[in-house]
């Protein structure tokens, strides 16, 4: 077994070889972020080829233009802009003629008379794994700027500085998609419930 093959992660000492042009920093860099940021592609685009696409053109991207990374933010979250940014191209991409802004705008109308039909106890309304596919499917149908917010506050973890950084808006703007989303979820999510609910009586 290697000796190193379980030594801590230290990002400036990556950073720092990255600089250098080590080419062994961007096998360990690819190797520590490809799957979350495969994870945040893969939601925003949907498809995983194109996910594969996106996060090959990040890594690229990043060891590229590692001399612009000003140490201002985390790399992670960094990382997290790109990956973002070469998704959003994607989808431009492929609906070239709808903006982002636009779908956003036109799919937040969010019905609170379905909030209360949300069951007690979900788990037990429905099988997990059926639910957690309902909840996947429920998180690709939000628009684009909504499913970002979530996806990189709420499964990510990231801060919603963090998050707010990442797609270059105030945290008070990433507040407000959070919430939006959330809402549309368990609007989504209650419908179902009362689909589920209903035809198993």
């Amino acid at each position: 077994m290697c000796a190193n093959a379980h030594r801590p992660f230290d990002e400036d000492a990556l950073v720092s070889a990255l600089r250098r042009g080590d080419r062994r920093a961007c096998d360990d860099l690819v190797r520590h972020y490809a799957p979350k940021l495969y994870n945040v592609a893969l939601r925003l685009v949907g498809r995983p080829d194109e996910a594969e696409d996106v996060l090959q053109e990040t890594f690229i991207a990043a060891c590229e233009k590692i001399k612009d990374f000003k140490g201002h933010s985390r790399l992670g979250t960094w990382l997290y802009r790109i990956v973002t940014n070469n998704g959003l191209m994607y989808l431009r991409r492929r609906r070239p003629t709808v903006p982002l802004d636009e779908v956003e705008e036109a799919s937040v109308n969010v019905h609170p008379r379905l909030l209360q039909k949300w069951p007690d106890d979900p788990a037990s309304a429905v099988d997990v794994a059926e639910l957690r596919a309902a909840m996947e499917q429920a998180i690709a149908e939000l628009p684009e700027t909504l499913r970002l917010a979530f996806v990189l506050r709420d499964i990510e973890g990231l801060s919603t500085r963090e998050a707010a950084e990442v797609l270059g808006i105030s945290p008070t703007a990433l507040k407000v998609r959070l919430h939006r989303a959330r809402l549309l979820l368990r609007e989504r999510l209650a419908e179902y419930f009362t689909t589920v609910r209903g035809g198993s009586q």
